[in-house]
């Protein structure tokens, strides 16, 4: 029989029948895949832990002709701090709603999915703003899936980053620009000094350093309105659930 055994995180979750759940997996070696678990909603179902969003664990499959079928699953990481918290989880669930929308049935995503799994590490155990947390999630999952910005220096002149004093992001090439090399046609946006070196960061920083660093709050505020519309530049998407959190803390 076509047993496969991987692990995945549940992303998705739809309630079939009385009892069923079709699941959908960001999972290590398979990509993106929908899993059917028979009988997950059944409070003694075997599936039951497994099959929660959020959840990450070893799964074995057993691959159907439309879909995996559920046989077992062990779990790994519940992420139960930030199901239970309003705000981790509005924030987990933005994320979510990127990853479905860059990744496609079956593409393989192992390198996203260490950086999902890493994230929701820092937003369920660690003091660190979940702002910026999830700032620097947007910014290198768009990088990991092709759409990183060139953000080592000035696409006009050659200037590096570290020569440059004033900066514009042009969302035209998505490049930097020098304020030497500025052209009026509306799609350039001035940034300052410490959101570029931001941006420089998390697109190119190593992996195990990627969340190493803070921001003052202004700094925080204006690589938050360049990740809004730099999302909506490449996905053609505008994403509202961070709006939530806006509402609750008026």
């Amino acid at each position: 029989m076509a047993y496969v055994t991987t692990k995945g995180i549940v992303i998705k979750t739809v309630n079939i029948g009385e009892a069923d759940k079709i699941i959908t997996l960001l999972s290590e070696d398979l990509g993106k895949i929908q899993t059917s678990a028979k009988g997950a909603r059944r409070p003694r179902s075997n599936f039951v832990a497994g099959s929660q969003f959020l959840c990450y664990c070893e799964y074995t499959l057993f691959k159907g002709r439309d879909m995996y079928l559920l046989n077992s699953c062990d779990v790994i990481e519940s992420f139960y701090n930030i199901r239970n918290d309003i705000y981790r989880l509005t924030y987990a669930s933005h994320m979510v709603e990127i990853i479905n929308d860059i990744v496609q049935e079956n593409m393989k995503s192992s390198d996203l999915l260490r950086l999902f799994l890493n994230t929701l590490h820092y937003l369920a155990y660690t003091d660190k703003s979940p702002e910026l947390i999830t700032r620097i999630f947007e910014l290198r999952a768009l990088a990991l899936s092709g759409f990183a910005p060139q953000v080592d220096g000035c696409i006009r002149c050659g200037k590096e980053i570290n020569t440059i004093d004033h900066f514009l992001f042009d969302f035209r090439d998505c490049r930097f620009v020098c304020s030497d090399c500025q052209m009026s046609e509306g799609e350039e946006i001035r940034i300052s000094k410490g959101t570029a070196k931001a941006l420089f960061y998390i697109v190119y920083a190593v992996e195990k350093e990627l969340f190493n660093f803070e921001l003052a709050p202004n700094i925080l505020s204006e690589l938050g309105a360049f990740n809004e519309r730099y999302l909506v530049d490449r996905l053609e998407k505008s994403y509202k659930k961070l709006n939530f959190l806006k509402k609750l803390k008026k």
